[in-house]
């Protein structure tokens, strides 16, 4: 389905530096190639020593591509020492003699970060906008997350919507109808540090896959159908690998699996170097798990008479088939309907059909579905068109693109210790505008700190993410935004600003520790008026959110009430008020003495009985 193109503002006052012609040497061509198949293939087959020798023969023999590679590598301290002012002197090299897109990429990248050159945020842009001028995705990412977000530039969401929607175009062309797309591992280290919650994304180690492999070995269904699923998911940190997905599911649907049949249908259906392509069998093994009912099986059915592979083209069947598979809330019958209704497909054409099966898939992360509701909502096609749903949705797509692997990179760089590798690689992701890496940025930076910056400018960095992320939707943030505006932490202290984070916190995501803090500054008049009849409701609310808050919001509200009782006193007796701000007044200049005595004497007294009992 096409879309209007969205208004591009024309940068006519922006020219590119004139730039060498591409000429490659073949045998250096040849050590390039050969190094990045190492460095791409799987993880078993990877062998980056091998790599990093092949690009360096072909650098020497001035292969730029070799030697951006090179850069990259030594900008991450990937299988190579760290060095990153060699690697911007590559870049600046690349990007003036060469307009290599890819090296001004990295430039915007350092001079918004700050890593290895002073933070410069116009510099950055200039280098972001040359690079997405030259098609580079990464560079048409940061640039749409600014303009979405107005990060040092003007709110544009024409702008945002047109960087977007470039990536996502080339995001939803690699996706056949019948995926959902890659997973992407977004583990967020502070849920996982803190015990927020279970993620089920985390990686799996090697121990574990080794255990359920030996289970898929000795005959155990489930393992096989499971191995056979992440295999072809690329997911909990292992690389999709088709060939064993297809030994695992083959095995599982020997044992009579329905899943695993329908999936060895997928497989057939898609074909490829794992599998030759063969719509018969993808129809018999499709049959097989239909008749068992299951959702697969019908949605894979639909899609054999919806394109006619090794049978009829038939609308009508494969809407049945579709129809079947979403009552059962199958995500690839949810995408299928909406299509069919969206064209007319064996159905009256429905736009509003359409819009409600497209919601539905993308409800269940279906990557196509995000792309179609963001086309009918970018051209108001069904739907009133609405720039910032549109955005949001090409966004959304954009970032379901081919980084998952450094996303399992970083997070695996953080498990091995090397913090200031995975925090590299998170801040180029946070610039690319994913909220879990700013998350993690932000964390990373609060928590150990890093080599590569100083700790107060640690801590501004680390509140720059927390606000982004916070921005973003994410509840946690919030709750550390009005935590370092009210110690200080990477700003000055302000009450007021920390009242106001702890407040949206409280009110939008029912924070119990938010409802905490603001009912101890109301109790001491911090930023908000003081009211204790505010601190006892908040503290109540945060009782009444929170099972683990009911210790400290015992003690809270123990204290609240003794202090409330006691200033009920020093009203009624105005001498005592006047005895506990100024006793030299009652007592006389010596009053530490006597009380020094007295608590003495009642230390002793309470010893004499200690002996006697």
């Amino acid at each position: 389905m096409q879309a209007t193109q969205a208004p591009i503002e024309e940068l006519n006052e922006q020219k590119r530096p004139p730039v060498e012609p591409e000429t490659f040497d073949p045998v250096a061509d040849k050590d390039y190639l050969t190094a990045m198949f190492k460095l791409n293939g799987s993880k078993q087959d990877n062998d980056y020593r091998g790599a990093i020798f092949y690009l360096n023969k072909a650098a020497v023999q001035g292969h730029d591509k070799a030697r951006e590679e090179l850069a990259v590598q030594l900008l991450f301290g990937d299988h190579i020492g760290r060095n990153i002012t060699a690697a911007i002197e590559v870049f600046q090299d690349l990007s003036a003699r060469k307009g290599y897109p890819r090296s001004q990429f990295y430039l915007g990248f350092v001079y918004a970060s700050g890593l290895g050159a002073k933070s410069n945020q116009a510099k950055a842009l200039t280098y972001f906008t040359f690079a997405a001028l030259g098609g580079d995705s990464l560079a048409q990412m940061a640039l749409g997350y600014r303009y979405w977000a107005s990060i040092n530039v003007v709110s544009s969401c024409e702008m945002a919507l047109s960087h977007y929607k470039q990536v996502a175009q080339n995001v939803a062309s690699k996706i056949s109808t019948n995926s959902v797309g890659t997973v992407i591992n977004r583990i967020r280290i502070y849920d996982e540090e803190e015990k927020v919650s279970s993620q089920s994304q985390a990686m799996l180690d090697d121990d574990l896959v080794q255990y359920y492999q030996l289970l898929a070995d000795r005959g155990d269904v489930q393992a096989q159908y499971g191995l056979g699923l992440l295999h072809y998911q690329g997911a909990r940190g292992l690389s999709i690998q088709y060939d064993k997905a297809f030994y695992y599911f083959s095995k599982a649907a020997e044992s009579g699996n329905n899943y695993a049949m329908a999936y060895l249908g997928k497989l057939y259906l898609e074909g490829g170097d794992h599998v030759k392509q063969d719509n018969l069998t993808a129809l018999k093994y499709f049959k097989l798990a239909s008749e068992k009912g299951n959702p697969i099986g019908q949605a894979g059915m639909g899609m054999i008479y919806f394109y006619g592979s090794s049978v009829e083209k038939d609308f009508t069947k494969a809407l049945k088939f579709f129809q079947l598979s979403a009552d059962q809330g199958y995500v690839e019958g949810y995408f299928m309907l909406g299509i069919m209704h969206f064209y007319g497909y064996g159905v009256k054409k429905d736009f509003k059909s359409a819009v409600k099966y497209f919601n539905l898939a993308a409800q269940f992360g279906h990557v196509l579905g995000y792309y179609n509701l963001a086309q009918m909502h970018a051209t108001g096609t069904g739907v009133l068109r609405s720039c910032p749903t549109a955005t949001e949705l090409y966004k959304n797509v954009a970032e379901r693109g081919t980084l998952s692997h450094l996303f399992s990179e970083a997070y695996l760089a953080y498990k091995e210790a090397d913090i200031d590798k995975s925090l590299i690689k998170y801040m180029l992701l946070s610039e690319l505008g994913y909220e879990v890496a700013q998350s993690n940025v932000a964390y990373i930076l609060d928590q150990f700190g890093s080599k590569l910056f100083d700790k107060t400018d640690s801590l501004k960095r680390a509140l720059v993410n927390w606000n982004r992320a916070a921005t973003q939707g994410y509840h946690v943030a919030r709750l550390k935004l009005g935590d370092y505006y009210y110690y200080g932490k990477g700003t000055d202290i302000d009450y007021q600003q920390a009242a106001s984070h702890y407040k949206y916190a409280s009110e939008v995501s029912q924070n119990p520790q938010a409802m905490f803090n603001l009912a101890y500054m109301h109790e001491n008049g911090l930023g908000l008026r003081k009211d204790v009849h505010l601190a006892k409701r908040f503290y109540d609310m945060a009782w009444e959110t929170s099972v683990d808050a009911h210790v400290p919001v015992a003690l809270a509200l123990f204290k609240l009430s003794l202090m409330f009782y006691l200033d009920g006193i020093f009203a009624k007796y105005n001498f005592l008020t006047g005895l506990v701000k100024n006793p030299a007044i009652y007592i006389g200049s010596m009053w530490d003495i006597y009380l020094m005595s007295l608590l003495a004497g009642l230390i002793s007294f309470m010893y004499v009985l200690r002996r006697r009992v």
